[in-house]
């Protein structure tokens, strides 16, 4: 770790970041319908999101690797999307709608997997000082998350976009805080990025993060509504999702122990073994409340710890002139791809069989990214994956 370098303006970076998805994952569906839109216009305004987190991260990561220097694109893709966001209220059209969005959401996915990169290398020498910055993303979800629901109330559905422009100025403004973060100098010729990614264990790890993010598709999509659907009151649906975000709270503040005891590979394969058996018990006991609450307590392992871990091999794995764009295909591969895959898999799952089949599935990828971690992530080259 560089001491000389504050992790404060990250943590505020990552506040900030999540903040705008606790005001926007939630609410933006009731604002479309609001609207009057179709099913399908509202399914193709929100899948926005996700296609830009397919398409911007190796974008903007390739453009910084080659610069050499990621806060420029940070600071102007961050104040770029609040710009454009800014034009998503002034009219209610689908096509207007459409064009405004995808300009500021292509923005928007864009400083993300730099300021990983950057947090990364801050917290090489202690990985597990990243997951005590981080948890801050998780932080600002949660108080946006439920205060944007008390303004919601007061101020109606329509003042959406208008708290989410704000948000993201104030995204902007984190991001001008930031301080540079140049990847090490390497003396020699670089290594193609090609070489690394033609590595097994690079390989697994990509296949293990698109797995797990595909098992986690169905729970975003229809976890809420399979608990109503076994009884529990809105209520209790919503404390479920707050203990699950507080486990990952929790998990991220304790990550410098972890990795004071286990490599990041034992702490990846810990949390790929806890998601067989927690959407196992979604799938088969979500109707026993004490079930329920453990197998969302998880939720801090099968994210927190699994992110963690991902980033931390990540970095281990890919030179410094890499590090961008090796962030920007972990958010592909996982909360692009794999997230969207899983999410549409439920979708077409949910009428045949409903939670245990959805789930069910889900504990399958989980045990497919299992066995793969367990076979495969274990170091073969001291300079690859440790």
């Amino acid at each position: 770790m560089n001491p000389s370098v504050s992790l404060a303006p990250f943590a505020a970076f990552y506040f900030t970041y999540f903040a705008f998805l606790g005001l926007f994952s939630p609410f933006w569906g009731p604002y479309l319908a609001s609207l009057s839109f179709s099913a399908w216009q509202i399914s193709v305004l929100i899948s926005l999101s996700t296609f830009a987190r397919i398409v911007a991260p190796g974008l903007w990561g390739a453009l910084a690797d080659h610069l050499g220097r990621r806060r420029p694109i940070i600071v102007a893709t961050s104040l770029a999307a609040a710009g454009f966001f800014a034009l998503v209220g002034v009219r209610s059209d689908f096509e207007w709608l459409f064009g405004s969005l995808a300009v500021a959401l292509f923005f928007w996915a864009a400083p993300l997997p730099l300021v990983e990169a950057g947090t990364a290398e801050l917290t090489r020498g202690s990985p597990g000082r990243y997951s005590r910055v981080r948890l801050w993303g998780s932080v600002g979800f949660i108080v946006l998350s439920v205060g944007a629901g008390f303004l919601l109330d007061t101020l109606g559905i329509a003042a959406l976009p208008w708290l989410a422009t704000a948000t993201l100025v104030a995204v902007g403004g984190a991001a001008c805080a930031l301080p540079e973060v140049a990847p090490p100098k390497r003396a020699g010729p670089r290594a193609p990025i090609g070489r690394v990614l033609s590595q097994r264990p690079v390989r697994a790890l990509f296949a293990v993060v698109f797995l797990m993010a595909f098992a986690h598709g169905p729970y975003y999509v229809f976890y809420s509504i399979a608990l109503e659907g076994a009884g529990y009151p809105r209520d209790a649906v919503g404390l479920l999702w707050a203990a699950g975000v507080g486990a990952e709270v929790l998990m991220f503040w304790l990550m410098p122990r972890l990795t004071a005891r286990w490599p990041p590979v034992r702490l990846m394969q810990l949390s790929l073994a806890a998601a067989v058996l927690r959407f196992a018990l979604i799938a088969s006991a979500l109707s026993t409340p004490a079930l329920a609450l453990f197998a969302q307590l998880m939720h801090g392992l099968t994210f927190g710890v699994h992110h963690a871990a991902a980033v931390a091999l990540l970095h281990d794995a890919f030179e410094p002139h890499q590090r961008s764009r090796a962030q920007g295909l972990y958010i592909v591969a996982g909360f692009g791809v794999g997230g969207s895959l899983g999410g549409l898999a439920s979708g077409v799952l949910w009428p045949l069989g409903g939670a245990p089949l959805v789930f069910g599935v889900s504990a399958l990828a989980a045990l497919a990214a299992c066995v793969l971690g367990w076979r495969s992530l274990a170091p073969r080259d001291p300079d690859c994956i440790s």
